[in-house]
């Protein structure tokens, strides 16, 4: 992926998030998912694959977490 796809990503804060704590924000760009802290978003982002995300998605789900 080349650094122009990830230029101005649309983040989204999670709908899990209120605002104390735990906040994430995801952005969805070419080929890939994207994950930061919502607090501190100029510490930078994880990369996910599709298939990364998805599997960490279900395995949210599976624990209740």
């Amino acid at each position: 992926m080349s650094s122009n796809d990830q230029a101005s990503p649309v983040w989204r804060k999670s709908s899990f998030s209120n605002g104390e704590r735990n906040c994430v924000e995801v952005a969805d760009v070419p080929g890939a998912t994207l994950m930061r802290d919502s607090k501190n978003p100029e510490a930078g982002h994880l990369s996910f694959t599709f298939a990364e995300w998805g599997m960490f998605i279900e395995d949210v789900k599976s624990t209740g977490v």
